[in-house]
């Protein structure tokens, strides 16, 4: 096959992808997660991440400290994990982990007790799609994509193929197990970001960290 050849079959691929939105799979409010079912679609989240919510009105300055749960990988038939590994399930849950676990302790410091003026944070890997080696990247600059992916930026949407994550928070009441917020999100990097189009999970990654930060913001 000609060099021709395989420059119109890439131009084809990307086009494609592009004509199509580069759809990706939207959250729902996954059954399994235990509070999906006073949750609600969220129409007051100005950032477009947050799909589903439930809240109640909260001093977050009546607690002092905070749990937070190992993250669980959501197992229910409503996930949606798009061409994720087990391996790389892992991986994510993982890095949730960390990043969550590190943005949650700047606000609260972390304990394992339960005492009064404690929250619980309960935390649900409910989805992912892996970016696409290469195209992603590709399609930064040329002449069809990079305008493409610099109007996603503009309006804070996803760019082209390039991966994203799913999941549920959900905060307790640690002592009486009063729900006091819950929420799931979808979140993947600026369509401008270039790093995080190398690596199949690198956009997720980059996902969840910005996920940890909204997470603070929620807490404020």
């Amino acid at each position: 096959m000609s060099a021709l050849t395989n420059g119109y079959s890439l131009a084809a691929l990307i086009s494609l992808g592009l004509l199509t939105g580069c759809a990706s799979t939207q959250p729902v409010p996954y059954t399994g997660v235990t509070s999906s079912s006073q949750m609600k679609p969220d129409t007051q989240d100005e950032s477009g991440h947050i799909a589903f919510s439930y809240n109640t009105p909260v001093d977050w300055n009546k607690y002092s400290r905070a749990i937070v749960d190992p993250v669980v990988i959501y197992q229910g038939s409503d996930a949606q994990f798009d061409d994720v590994s087990p391996e790389q399930k892992q991986q994510l849950a993982a890095h949730m982990q960390q990043v969550f676990g590190k943005s949650v302790a700047e606000r609260f410091p972390l304990t394992n007790a339960i005492t009064p003026g404690t929250l619980r944070i309960r935390l649900t890997l409910t989805g992912a799609e892996t970016s696409t080696p290469f195209v992603g990247t590709f399609t930064r600059f040329d002449l069809m994509g990079g305008p493409y992916n610099i109007v996603q930026s503009i309006r804070g949407k996803q760019g082209s193929f390039t991966g994203s994550v799913s999941y549920a928070v959900e905060i307790y009441d640690a002592p009486t197990n009063q729900l006091l917020k819950s929420y799931i999100s979808r979140q993947y990097p600026n369509s401008l970001n270039i790093g995080a189009t190398f690596g199949a999970l690198s956009a997720a990654e980059t996902g969840l960290e910005k996920g940890a930060d909204q997470l603070q913001e929620q807490l404020k």
